[in-house]
């Protein structure tokens, strides 16, 4: 067997076929290096007991403890069995359940003084900690009076024992058990590390760091072993970013350099405000990028309403001026049609269809005549929006527009990336929101430029330093963090709904208050209504609660109903969601921004990019249901006026968990980035790089990237004279054979984002 196919062996072909199929179904577990790379989430010293004061609920967790009692209980007149055990671990305890048929072996082995290892899911019943039928492993040699029980006191006696990431359906001393089997192909591991770089860094050997970190001796092992496998997931990654810039400066493109006196300084000749130092600043940097002959991939982000879309625009009307056209492409219509809305608004007659805009909305083909708008500048350019509910006119008329280069700039959803839609010239691709979209939505519709054209990727939710080296290591990143004048401070406050109920009381008294003063508010829900098709009804029940509570999540149409029936009785109360068709969605954004609708009750279709700037208040219902950016996204849509903002997130978790304390992290500031951080460390790595970003899975595995940002750094750094000296890697075979191993074809399109 050669060095690379021992990695590439089927599990099957080792473990058999059971224990492969659930290892593939569950853990995405096929090959032998997909398991070698499967490290100890941690490791149990033998005597020591896990702590049982802080599992976190609702996980599969695996623990060593030590049984203090346990007693059988009966129901249901005597026909029902139930028993209970006590685990301790000096400190704490935690409670098991068996019931039925599963209550005889477990009350055998179960007996007071007994050593085991536990899994299960952790919940919560009558305010007490438990693990219902969790699974177990004896460890104690009292009780090895079986060959599978004397393997684990023997794996147990005098070692570390790596605890596995696992699952319901396989445990982590099964695992451990598989990893045995295929630990002797780690010897022929292929070290991605060129020579000098580890030599002179003082790592160890990869072979002897997979061996150290499934089966150490001591803990010295495993922090050699960690220390040599960061370095490999960074180094490995950036490599593959590095070469993905590199080939990026090999691209040609048509230089979009800024001309004088052009549309771009009619524009800023007519803003009533001064743009920020940061807005000036960044936009320098987007105009030194599109004046090269190699396209722009720049990543704009920045804090809620620090002004990304004016640079965005700014940018969009010098590729104009110098040509081209510019594409902006955002998630939902409703967020598309707010950015045609303000951005006419914004250009005002330098957008040719600002006057007829001003009469009708743009849908179902209301343009009429050649489009021309009523009094338009004679430096003006067509500002049209393409979506996929347009009517049939006015759909032929834009996609005319633009293949004849009468259209500037154009705003759309993924309707933009269909066959039939063709440009005159793309100059300028804005992605808003990109973690949104994915890598052919990007690409099919960077593919429309003559040459590729240049990329501009929005962002607003805030990205720590580490993270947008690691996930967005290809893109030049820019950073806005300075707010507008006139932007509002916004005070935020937890409503304990369930514990304090008048605190609810007076939540909605407030948003009476600022009504009253003239004001409007959003009520935000995380589901649209009681219907079984309601995607976010069945992912409420899936998710409910971290306190085990199962109701489902509140809906739009239910509170709606009861605020206009009770509390906010005689307010204008309207509502939008997703499921609305797009002109009754359009419409009552029209109303509410024209203060015609006093309250907004919505889903989280307002979460970005929604401009009222009479909004004032917002009330989270369910706040505990939405993750710390997310909550920082919708409290951003207030406070963009004159008046204060205030922000209530209501919520039913106790005062004691962890939900209670993001809603109070979030309340505590409005510092995006600081939040950003935050969310991160309370979510698992893999969101960050596996399903969330790219729809694979992360290839990460001890690297955090929070933690280790001086790793992430100097990876880098070498990766970078890496690929400098050796472009193709053609004298570094292992490090080439190590990128199609960690970074597959899926991966590698991911990284290229466009």
């Amino acid at each position: 067997m050669d060095r690379v196919s021992a990695f590439e062996e089927p599990l099957r072909k080792l473990l058999g076929g059971p224990t492969a199929k659930v290892m593939a179904e569950h853990l995405d577990l096929h090959t032998v290096g997909d398991l070698l790379h499967h490290y100890p989430r941690r490791y149990e010293e033998r005597g020591r007991l896990t702590a049982l004061t802080d599992l976190p609920l609702d996980e599969h967790v695996t623990v060593v403890a030590q049984v203090a009692d346990a007693r059988v209980l009966t129901f249901n007149g005597g026909r029902g069995k139930r028993l209970e055990v006590t685990l301790t671990d000096g400190h704490g305890r935690l409670q098991l359940v068996f019931f039925g048929h599963g209550v005889h072996k477990p009350h055998k082995d179960l007996l007071p003084g007994r050593r085991a290892m536990f899994a299960g899911k952790v919940s919560v019943f009558n305010r007490k900690t438990q693990l219902a039928h969790p699974t177990y492993q004896l460890l104690d040699a009292a009780s090895a009076d079986d060959a599978e029980a004397a393997e684990a006191v023997d794996a147990f006696a005098g070692k570390l024992l790596p605890i596995y990431p696992a699952c319901k359906q396989i445990d982590s001393w099964r695992i451990a058990k598989a990893v045995d089997a295929v630990l002797p192909s780690a010897r022929e591991a292929v070290d991605p590390l060129p020579g000098a770089l580890r030599e002179g860094r003082g790592f160890i050997p990869l072979p002897e760091a997979l061996l150290k970190i499934h089966r150490p001796a001591a803990k010295a092992d495993v922090a050699a072993a960690r220390d040599r496998l960061k370095w490999d997931e960074a180094f490995v990654l950036q490599v593959a970013l590095a070469r993905r810039r590199y080939a990026d400066t090999q691209l040609p493109a048509v230089a979009r350099r800024p001309v004088a006196g052009g549309l771009l300084d009619a524009f800023d000749a007519k803003l009533p405000f001064t743009l920020t130092d940061g807005q000036r600043k960044v936009s320098g940097e987007i105009f030194d990028d599109l004046a090269t002959e190699h396209p722009m991939h720049r990543l704009l982000q920045g804090e809620v309403g620090s002004g990304k879309t004016m640079v965005a625009l700014r940018a969009m009307l010098a590729v104009v001026d110098a040509g081209g056209q510019a594409a902006m492409l955002a998630p939902t219509e409703v967020l598309a049609q707010q950015h045609h809305r303000s951005i006419t608004e914004m250009m005002g007659e330098l957008a040719e269809h600002w006057g007829l805009w001003r009469e009708a909305p743009l849908d179902e083909g209301r343009w009429s005549g050649d489009g021309r708008a009523l009094g338009g500048a004679d430096q003006g350019t067509k500002v049209v929006l393409l979506t996929g509910s347009m009517g049939t006119a006015a759909r032929r008329q834009a996609l005319l527009d633009l293949v004849t280069g009468e259209a500037g700039i154009v705003i759309g959803t993924h309707a933009l990336i269909e066959d039939k839609v063709k440009f005159h010239d793309l100059g300028l691709v804005v992605v808003d929101e990109q973690h949104r979209f994915g890598v052919e939505q990007r690409d099919a519709l960077r593919s429309k430029g003559k040459q590729p054209p240049h990329l501009l990727v929005m962002t607003a939710t805030p990205i720590p330093r580490t993270v947008a080296m690691t996930v967005f290591g290809d893109l030049e990143t820019s950073v806005l963090d300075q707010l507008p004048a006139g932007r509002s401070p916004i005070s935020s406050h937890v409503v304990p709904a369930k514990d304090k109920p008048h605190f609810l009381s007076r939540a909605w008294e407030r948003v009476r208050e600022e009504v009253e003063n003239g004001h409007q508010a959003y009520v935000v829900c995380p589901r649209i209504g009681d219907d079984e098709d309601d995607p976010a009804k069945k992912k409420g029940k899936k998710e409910a609660g971290e306190e085990g509570d199962k109701r489902p999540p509140l809906a739009v149409l239910e509170i709606a109903e009861q605020l206009a029936k009770g509390p906010l009785t005689g307010l204008r109360v309207e509502v939008l969601h997703g499921r609305m068709q797009p002109d009754d969605k359009d419409d009552v954004m029209r109303r509410f921004a024209a203060g015609d609708v006093d309250v907004l009750v919505a889903t989280t279709v307002i979460e970005v990019g929604v401009n009222v700037p009479n909004a004032t208040a917002m009330v989270i219902m369910d706040a505990d249901r939405f993750g710390v950016s997310q909550l920082h996204q919708l409290r951003g849509r207030v406070g963009r006026g004159s008046a204060p903002g205030l922000c209530l997130l209501v919520t039913e978790a106790h005062e004691a968990s962890p939900a209670r304390a993001r809603l109070s992290a979030v309340a505590a500031t409005l510092d995006g980035f600081e939040l950003s951080r935050i969310d991160l460390e309370q979510r698992r790595e893999g969101d960050v790089l596996g399903q969330a970003q790219s729809g694979v899975r992360s290839s990460l595995r001890v690297l955090s990237v929070i933690d280790d940002e001086e790793v992430i750094a100097a990876a880098r750094q070498e990766a970078v004279a890496v690929v400098a000296a050796d472009p193709g890697l053609e004298h570094l075979p292992a490090l080439r054979t190590a990128l199609d191993a960690l970074l597959d074809k899926e991966r590698e399109e991911y990284l290229d984002k466009g």
